[in-house]
């Protein structure tokens, strides 16, 4: 007779839920588990450590330049943070953004020391104390990293890449107000120099135009060489320690009358006219190159000095325009489909904007109708719309923050796929006349006061819930 030996797994509960009889006999599967796991976290702890370390390396530079006198020994330890900073891989990098936030910020003990003292004998000499108190250490840290070379460079990429972080770490947000406030001061108007863009201009400069067009991609050499043909002009701005690196640059066609449409200025086979019978230049591009910058104004000193520059070249010339887009119409729109209605069939606005045929090149097929109230929408939206005292589409309010006009609204006017899904299509004129900019400008910064034209003010004026046509009647008309 043989003896019975008992089964481990023919002894187990069968009616457990599996995880409970896994567990039931697993003490050797859980100590597997945790050096599985520890495997995993120790190489993990390893790069954390390896990341801090590196960044407090750069830190310790920091300090050490920050309580540098000499100037030559000075400019030597620039270049060593510099250097060290751009070795940073991406965990050291954010630990160091992390120590720049903590360790270089103002001490508020001194602050109000200071204050205190102001209080008490507010001179000259408590005043520049205070002053003295209230700048974090970082400033004082960035303008000497300044000095080495390419340290401009360096610290315009240091607060791209700070940008990119600061929607999770808003602690950070001081370092970004910190460069940015002296970018104000390093890239004002008086550094910069206007330089024009030509198919001789260094191969390098031309690669750039290409890397950063923003608003209408360039599409290879052939497309930016009929930019730059004898009806075309690109200007950019230019500072002394990026020389190759554009700042912002616009495009310009010179044209015999203001165009509504991009796609033939586009177009690398349209013919070169001859610039002397121009009578518009219309500013087509305008692209900021740097994300370094961002918050930098460039723009209204470019448009106002291109503007001089080709008055002085072609003093015939009669209008100058642009021809922008309208990037946030589409999603205004589509935040207000539930309450209006176009005809008798009741079409939703949703309907229209699935009628455009966003991904479709050629022009959509849309009635008059519908065209006419779109183009009153549009034009609400850029009348109307606001964040604040200001308009809530950002190409309108830096062109009428320059003391432009809202001239007219170009329904089809960019039929490219990003035109038709930010802008439904449209395109806008804002025409800058001379005599009228700097009115149209103070108006603007006071009351956020629109200039526009008699017909786009018609336009916007219209009720879009009661214009709606009735049942049996035909649609008004715009």
């Amino acid at each position: 007779m043989r003896a019975h030996v008992s089964d481990p797994d023919r002894t187990q509960d069968k009616t457990a839920p599996p995880h409970a009889r896994s567990n039931a006999a697993g003490p050797a599967h859980r100590q597997s588990l945790g050096r599985v796991l520890q495997s995993l976290i120790g190489p993990i702890d390893a790069r954390r450590s390896h990341a801090i370390r590196d960044a407090r390396r750069v830190v310790e530079r920091c300090r050490a330049l920050l309580s540098e006198r000499g100037e030559v020994s000075g400019a030597r330890l620039a270049n060593d943070v510099t250097q060290a900073y751009q070795a940073l891989e991406t965990a050291a990098r954010e630990a160091f953004f992390d120590d720049l936030a903590a360790e270089f910020s103002l001490d508020p003990a001194d602050v109000g020391a200071a204050a205190d003292a102001f209080r008490a004998d507010p001179s000259e000499v408590s005043l520049v104390r205070l002053q003295n108190a209230v700048e974090p250490p970082r400033r004082e840290l960035f303008r000497r990293i300044n000095m080495a070379k390419g340290g401009t460079a360096a610290l315009v990429d240091m607060r791209r890449r700070l940008l990119e972080t600061l929607a999770a770490h808003p602690e950070r947000a001081g370092v970004d107000a910190d460069l940015q406030k002296l970018f104000r001061s390093w890239f004002n108007r008086g550094f910069l120099s206007l330089q024009r863009i030509e198919w001789r201009t260094s191969a390098l400069v031309l690669e750039r135009l290409i890397q950063y067009e923003a608003v209408h991609q360039i599409q290879g050499w052939r497309d930016l060489r009929r930019r730059l043909e004898a009806d075309r002009r690109c200007y950019a701005f230019f500072h002394p320690a990026l020389p190759d690196e554009p700042l912002i640059f616009i495009e310009v066609a010179l044209t015999r009358r203001l165009p509504a449409r991009v796609q033939p200025l586009l177009d690398p086979d349209s013919p070169v006219t001859d610039p002397e019978s121009a009578e518009c230049a219309l500013f087509y591009s305008i692209t900021n190159c740097q994300e370094g910058l961002r918050g930098v104004s460039f723009g209204n000193f470019l448009i106002k000095q291109v503007v001089e520059e080709l008055g002085r070249e072609f003093p015939h010339l009669r209008t100058f325009a642009t021809l922008s887009p309208v990037p946030g119409f589409a999603a205004w729109l589509m935040n207000r489909n539930d309450t209006i209605t176009l005809d008798r069939r009741s079409a939703t606005l949703q309907s229209i904007v699935e009628a455009l045929g966003l991904s479709q090149r050629h022009q959509p097929p849309i009635d008059s109708a519908r065209q006419k109230q779109l183009t009153r929408l549009c034009a609400r939206y850029l009348l109307h719309d606001k964040r604040g005292q200001h308009p809530s589409d950002a190409v309108a309010r830096f062109h009428l923050a320059n003391g432009a006009c809202l001239e007219r609204l170009n329904w089809m006017g960019d039929t490219s796929p990003s035109g038709l899904a930010l802008s439904l299509g449209f395109t806008v004129n804002y025409v800058y006349r001379l005599p009228e900019v700097e009115r149209n400008h103070e108006a603007y910064a006071k009351t956020g006061a629109v200039t526009a034209s008699r017909e786009i003010q018609r336009l916007g004026r219209v009720d879009l819930r009661t214009d709606a046509a009735r049942p049996g009647q035909p649609p008004s008309s715009a």
